[in-house]
């Protein structure tokens, strides 16, 4: 497991997502499900994906994930992103989640993981994604 300080990506980039777990996300021991926080990453890598696609993507691949901590109720998550590679349909972007919990806590992160997108058009068929600018 990797040192949990501050990281690069977190340093440099904007939030992508800001959200509170809330009680109706956890499993029956309480804790926050895997699968909410996944989607919350899939949330903020697409927001980024469509931006830089200049249009609707798709997600067509998680990557890697690895869960470092457990997120609770009331936790305020927030993930990053940065894309790390386009190709000529696809885009794939680094997600990180931190959590801050209680009033002024220090962020701990909680997981990260690599998603890939495919910019589609109106029939949700790939297209060439356009040059950045």
């Amino acid at each position: 497991m990797q040192a949990l300080a501050t990281s690069d990506l977190r340093r440099r980039t904007e939030p992508a997502l800001r959200a509170i777990a809330m009680p109706a996300d956890t499993n029956p021991q309480g804790d926050i499900f895997g699968g909410w926080l996944l989607s919350q990453m899939d949330l903020a890598g697409n927001a980024i994906a469509n931006r830089r696609a200049k249009g609707r993507t798709a997600t067509v691949a998680i990557t890697a994930m690895t869960f470092y901590r457990p997120v609770f109720v009331g936790d305020e998550v927030t993930c990053y992103g940065e894309i790390v590679k386009v190709g000529r349909t696809s885009i794939t972007v680094k997600i990180e989640c931190w959590v801050r919990r209680g009033v002024g806590g220090e962020p701990i992160e909680v997981t990260e993981g690599m998603f890939t997108y495919v910019a589609v058009d109106d029939e949700r068929k790939p297209r060439p994604i356009p040059a950045a600018g």
